[in-house]
């Protein structure tokens, strides 16, 4: 499939060749054109405006964005509003709230644009080596779509969820059990580290990434960020950010009376990092940054 890609950031860069190691053609453009050196050189068609980008397409063409919430997806939607035509599909695969995905998915419908919602998990190692991909949406859209989503997705990681919107509310869900396992992990590093034996970090991670209950992805990340930053993890600031997703997670659970309280405390754990620095906050920082390429920050 030859597509546009928008967006070229940590994810963006790294789908780009994803979808080129796959045998798609690739059209791509960021409007930071820095974000996009070395791209042409892999292969990847890079343009420096959207109006060209969408000229090098055929119809129905398909455009993936990978940009970040709020108002860029809105500036971006709004300039592609005049570019495409009818039968063109826009695929987001970033983290935007479900209830906006909805909105957007109406007002392109009244002008014949077809919209995805592609939850997009995986981390950078993901978006290069396969993704794990949860769609909602148009479904003749997703059905001219889905080669390309299970080519660029790990096998069994590609799921068209139903209607619009859908594919973004379970990715919401998703980075809310995420805060939770991440939280649980740092506490009980953080009780490690306080305690009267001298435990080396990463050795204790890796054990417990071989054959124990609590083995994961999330633990080998731990392994790595205690090998990188220090068994104390001294030089990070205990700081964990977030982008939305946890908080969206827990205002619904509230609003259909849902009993979630190891994600609500996870997310109270994020704004209680704000105010001092805490080990387990180090620990999720550490997380963050080793799977999503989140910015840590340091004293």
């Amino acid at each position: 499939m030859r597509l546009g890609l928008i967006g070229i950031g940590k994810m963006g860069y790294n789908l780009a060749l994803n979808m080129m190691d796959n045998g798609h053609e690739v059209v791509a453009y960021d409007i930071m054109p820095q974000n996009t050196k070395g791209l042409d050189e892999k292969g990847v068609q890079v343009e420096q405006s959207l109006e060209v980008l969408v000229e090098k397409l055929e119809c129905p063409r398909v455009l993936f964005m990978m940009v970040p919430v709020g108002k860029p997806v809105e500036a971006t939607l709004e300039k592609l509003k005049e570019l495409l035509e009818p039968d063109d599909i826009i695929i987001d695969g970033g983290n935007s709230h479900y209830a906006d995905t909805v909105k957007r998915a109406a007002e392109l419908k009244e002008k014949g644009i077809r919209y995805l919602d592609c939850g997009t998990s995986g981390g950078r190692d993901g978006a290069k080596a396969g993704v794990c991909v949860m769609i909602g949406g148009d479904e003749t859209a997703y059905q001219h779509c889905e080669g390309l989503f299970k080519s660029i997705s790990v096998e069994d990681g590609c799921l068209y969820t139903g209607p619009s919107g859908s594919g973004h509310y379970c990715k919401m869900v998703h980075n809310g059990i995420e805060y939770g396992m991440m939280q649980a992990l740092a506490e009980g590093f953080e009780v490690l580290n306080k305690s009267d034996y001298s435990y080396d970090m990463a050795a204790v991670a890796k054990m417990w990434n071989n054959g124990s209950v609590i083995r994961g992805w999330l633990m080998e990340l731990a392994e790595n960020a205690f090998c990188q930053e220090g068994n104390d993890l001294d030089g990070l600031r205990g700081i964990m950010n977030s982008t939305g997703e946890g908080k969206w997670t827990v205002e619904e659970a509230l609003s259909k009376q849902i009993c979630t309280p190891v994600i609500a405390l996870s997310l109270m754990m994020r704004y209680r990092s704000q105010e001092n620095d805490t080990f387990s906050g180090k620990v999720v920082a550490a997380l963050r940054n080793q799977f999503g390429g989140h910015a840590v920050e340091y004293k």
